[in-house]
């Protein structure tokens, strides 16, 4: 008889599992061997033998989220972009991204990163400038990344004065470094990288085919802005006479590789293309309301359209976020039905983000086979207590300050609420020295 061996294993823990076939486990055991989780079930095998044991009576432990769209170099703008009402690389008077080094790129990315592991984040969907630089500045926490470079053909340095011009080179120098990124990092088995299309209306027609040719070639996914702002839309118009899903659809971007951030300003006949087409609506709820806009959510939802949550360049936390994502759809809605409960956003969160990025097979769930990627909650306090329905109470009450552990792979990145691989302290003194320097600087 073969004597199983684990890693590690949590036992006495409840686990919420994002497994519609067994979505909670209550005084439940789960146990990791090489990167995997290798058993599920009340106890461990008979004669197992494990290197370490946690105890996880009063924790909950969930699938670590799925954060496909970030920007973690946006940082800088941290408490002064969310109140100016429009996205910070439109926004003139604040640091923008062409103004960021390689060196100051990398120390601002890890702050942003770091802020979304430590909430319980195992993947993010990084995508800026200086992608070489911040690839590897977050690859070294140990987290999973879909990163990809900000891409577009427009000048972005006329784009504050209201000046949408497009440039050749600009296009060409921004989608190459796009693929030297995928070819540098093509066989890390954390970082999947993607090619970032910035928006319709930051990239030209010809651009976009360009774009959409290379993505079905290379079979690389593509993550873009969509129907984020009204003066994309407008721009859009009189540029094509078409609405920028119409525009992606032409352009043969429009398929089940693509990530679509935002849809605030999408219209019913878009939103029947995206859902048909198979492409990842990503909710950003936050952002979104922080603006003072809604996407139509509960659209979106009932059109079939697969949903993914992202924070983009607010706090970094997924709890808070499936929180922002079920309160701004009942106020849609008008009230609270059967379409809109935390199980729904916790999917959002979970198996809808790896289904986004391709890796539904491999995250995303709690069951054995799959990646051992988990998040472990203290709910032993007050604000989560009692554990009647530990999902609804995680939902409206908990908060990313209350993981205790994060693994990605089977590494413990994060334990006790502190970073394994970073001294956290420094990360965040050089972070700020940076930001003086460069708000200094306007």
């Amino acid at each position: 008889m073969q004597i199983p061996q684990f890693d590690i294993a949590f036992t006495h823990a409840t686990l919420l599992t994002a497994n519609a076939a067994q979505p909670e486990l209550r005084d439940a055991t789960i146990a990791i061997a090489d990167g995997r989780i290798a058993w599920i079930g009340q106890t461990l095998p008979e004669h197992a033998q494990c290197k370490r044991v946690v105890d996880a009576s009063g924790k909950v432990i969930t699938p670590g989220f799925v954060n496909v769209h970030t920007h973690s170099i946006l940082t800088m703008v941290r408490g002064v972009a969310a109140d100016l009402g429009f996205a910070p690389s439109y926004t003139p008077g604040i640091p923008k991204g062409t103004q960021v080094t390689p060196e100051q790129a990398r120390v601002l990315a890890r702050l942003g990163a770091l802020e979304a592991l430590m909430f319980g984040s195992t993947l993010i969907g990084d995508n800026f400038v200086c992608a070489d630089a911040t690839t590897e500045a977050m690859a070294e926490l140990g987290m999973r990344l879909t990163p990809s470079w900000r891409i577009h053909d427009v000048d972005f340095g006329k784009v504050t004065e209201g000046r949408w011009e497009y440039s050749a080179d600009i296009g060409h120098t921004l989608l190459q470094a796009g693929l030297d990124l995928a070819d540098r990092w093509q066989s890390h088995p954390l970082v999947d990288v993607q090619l970032a299309a910035h928006a319709v209306d930051t990239c030209s027609d010809d651009f976009l085919r360009e774009i959409a040719a290379i993505s079905s070639e290379r079979g690389l996914r593509v993550n873009t802005h969509l129907g984020q702002s009204k003066v994309e839309v407008e721009r859009v118009l009189a540029r094509t006479g078409k609405s920028s899903t119409e525009v992606l659809d032409s352009v043969g971007l429009l398929n089940d590789r693509l990530l679509c951030g935002h849809c605030i300003y999408v219209g019913d006949e878009d939103i029947v293309r995206l859902a048909n087409a198979g492409a990842h609506v990503v909710h950003i709820p936050k952002c979104n309301a922080t603006s003072g806009r809604l996407a139509p959510i509960h659209r979106l939802k009932q059109a079939g359209a697969n949903i993914a949550l992202a924070t983009d360049t607010q706090h970094g936390d997924m709890v808070e976020l499936m929180r922002w994502a079920l309160m701004t759809a009942r106020v849609q809605q008008g009230g609270v039905n059967d379409d809109w409960q935390p199980h729904h956003v916790f999917h959002m969160a979970t198996l809808g983000g790896a289904a986004a990025v391709g890796q539904a097979d491999r995250i995303g769930s709690l069951e054995t086979g799959k990646a051992a990627d988990l998040v472990m909650f203290d709910f032993r306090k007050p604000h989560l207590t009692p554990h009647t329905n530990p999902l609804g109470t995680l939902v409206h009450t908990g908060q990313g300050r209350d993981v205790e552990m994060v693994l990605v792979n089977g590494e413990i990145l994060v334990e006790n609420g502190m970073p394994t691989r970073v001294d956290m302290g420094e990360v965040c003194a050089e972070a700020e020295q940076v930001c003086q320097s460069l708000w200094n600087n306007v």
